[in-house]
């Protein structure tokens, strides 16, 4: 089942990211809204998730 046509689309978002870059400016994240809005969080993209480091939670059975 569809749901519905998009209100964004992947050239915009690659058309956004790349006038942000443009004007020297990093890319932390991409945030799309429920409205089709794109928001371009910027600065320097967080950390990945280091899956050598031990969560707590996965030793509780």
């Amino acid at each position: 089942m569809s749901k519905g046509r998009h209100l964004f689309t992947q050239p915009a978002i690659t058309r956004a990211v790349k006038a942000v870059l443009a004007a020297g400016v990093s890319v932390a994240e991409v945030e799309i809204g429920r409205d089709g809005s794109i928001r371009i969080i910027v600065g320097e993209p967080a950390q990945a998730h280091n899956p050598a480091e031990v969560n707590e939670w996965d030793t509780v059975k």
